[in-house]
């Protein structure tokens, strides 16, 4: 038995691959990779040689090869685990070739540009018997996991709404020639790329799912772009709470740039009948506020908590090393990742059904996915 690691078990040692070189997250997760001490060999694939080369100039700490050829990479007898970022529309016929050579998974979010797509991979994986998970690895914030756990103990009790808010840098600053902006190429806009996170996150800290969705999205930024930049969504969940999720690309004064820690504001309010937690990403570190009237808590009906993130060059910080290594330890062993198939394709009809109610301007169903036995 190893010992734990940052609070995860460590896998045993494994090469894996990384699939895609030019995606927005694809020097981070490469990052993430050569800071596993897990993972002993890396392989590196994309079409263009020239980005491979790039790459492997400017980071090739682990990286045994490069190839332009997925076959041959996935023939590798070596290889069983593939993180695989890509572009939206690309990614499903390639997701489903690296299931079919039986390697576990583990896809940039959404999957796919619309549900249909993200099914498709999601059904491959089940039949084929291979893990398959998604990188919404913000439920490994430390932050994340104990509002889950207070929620799950009854501090705030039945819930009665939730509120999320994350605004970003405008799109002016995001290059409006990216594909991210290229609804063919996208499925969609602030929604489908980062509002999924906070969808996610309502299901994951709720531990209920999402039934309903009334939603208005827009493109008001006045770029050339053909999808959203920013949505607004009333939703209803499984247990008849009612929660409201703002996205958008709105920030004039916080700078540029893909990864900037100071482009983003963010709010998570859970209101239930017995109190609230809240917590904001406008403040550094994290501070969660928590009030309660429930019985027990009496002696502290308010306290908060602050959290300042491991530091780690991973795709983010300390949280993002666990949340691989998780996935990583649960192809070795009866130990269940943090996400699966299954919740990016709850997340994706989610989406869908926003985007469906902007356009018909009505309230849409949404029947939840299947809990796995």
């Amino acid at each position: 038995m190893t010992a734990p690691l940052y609070g995860v078990e460590k896998p045993a040692p494994l090469t894996a691959a990384l699939l895609g070189v030019e995606h927005p997250h694809s020097v981070a997760h490469l990052r993430t990779l050569q800071q596993l001490p897990e993972v002993e060999r890396i392989l590196l694939w994309d079409e263009s040689a020239a980005a491979l080369a790039r790459v492997r100039e400017q980071q090739s700490d682990k990286i045994a090869y490069t190839t332009t050829d997925l076959d041959a990479l996935l023939a590798d007898g070596d290889l069983t685990c593939v993180i695989a970022a890509l572009r939206n529309d690309l990614g499903p016929d390639i997701f489903l070739r690296v299931i079919a050579a039986g390697k576990h998974l583990m896809a940039e979010k959404p999957i796919g540009r619309t549900a249909a797509d993200t099914a498709r991979v999601v059904d491959a994986a089940s039949a084929a018997g291979v893990r398959l998970g998604v990188c919404y690895q913000n439920r490994a914030n430390a932050v994340v996991e104990e509002a889950r756990r207070l929620v799950g103990l009854g501090v705030i009790g039945p819930l009665m709404s939730l509120e999320m808010r994350m605004i970003t840098t405008q799109v002016r600053y995001r290059n409006p020639q990216h594909w991210l902006f290229s609804k063919e190429k996208a499925g969609g806009g602030i929604l489908s790329w980062l509002g999924c996170h906070y969808i996610d996150l309502m299901r994951y800290l709720t531990q209920d799912e999402i039934v309903a969705v009334q939603a208005e999205v827009a493109t008001r930024s006045g770029e050339a772009i053909d999808v959203e930049d920013t949505a607004a969504l009333s939703l209803r969940f499984r247990s008849g709470a009612v929660g409201t999720l703002h996205a958008g690309y709105i920030l004039a004064l916080s700078g540029g740039g893909y990864h900037n820690p100071a482009g983003y504001d963010t709010y998570v309010g859970l209101n239930g009948q017995h109190g609230r937690i809240t917590w904001s990403s406008t403040g550094s570190p994290y501070r969660l506020a928590v009030e309660s009237a429930a019985p027990g808590w009496a002696g502290a009906p308010k306290w908060e908590a602050e959290y300042t993130a491991g530091t780690s060059p991973a795709y983010g910080g300390k949280s993002g090393e666990m949340f691989m290594r998780r996935f990583f330890l649960s192809t070795q062993r009866d130990i269940p990742a943090w996400t699966t198939g299954a919740d990016a394709l709850a997340v994706a009809r989610i989406v869908d059904a926003a985007y469906e109610s902007s356009r018909s301007g009505r309230r849409v169903e949404i029947e939840p996915i299947p809990t796995p036995a």
